[in-house]
């Protein structure tokens, strides 16, 4: 669990740098960089590939879904943390396996990113914005049958 807990800070990394110059650098050579300073020889690399290109790919649904359900903080507003903490989290709650990470996981992965890169109320933020979803979604632990098909 620590390895994709390291993984998902080496993702949030990337991603604050891509997001913070204009989102015009190649994420993919952010993350290597990352990798090999942060992170040399980390053994779950396509981990974070797949997490950093899985946001990118869908950056403008789930930027959607974070306006919706946080309608007084504009996407632009959100500290560049918090909005990508929120894409972490997402995009592995609504697109991820759901046998690899569960719903609550997701959740609970975004919160500790928020808490540990974020500020004082990153955390708080990131709880209520996930609850949220989780709860638009079906709550998906309690009612798998309510919820969209596992993969």
């Amino acid at each position: 669990m620590a390895t994709r807990q390291l993984g998902r800070g080496i993702a949030i990394q990337s991603l604050y740098e891509w997001d913070f110059y204009g989102r015009k650098e190649d994420i993919e050579k952010i993350v290597v960089r990352n990798l090999e300073e942060f992170a040399p020889g980390f053994s779950e690399r396509e981990f974070i590939e797949s997490l950093t290109k899985g946001v990118t790919s869908k950056i403008d649904e789930l930027d959607k879904i974070i306006e919706a359900s946080a309608p007084d903080w504009p996407i632009e507003k959100l500290p560049i943390i918090d909005r990508n903490a929120l894409r972490i989290g997402l995009y592995e709650l609504l697109y991820a396996d759901r046998k690899e990470v569960p719903p609550r996981v997701a959740i609970n992965e975004a919160i500790e990113l928020a808490k540990t890169y974020g500020g004082q109320n990153s955390g708080k933020f990131i709880n209520g914005v996930m609850g949220t979803v989780y709860r638009e979604i079906g709550e998906p632990d309690r009612n798998p049958e309510k919820s969209r098909t596992e993969k």
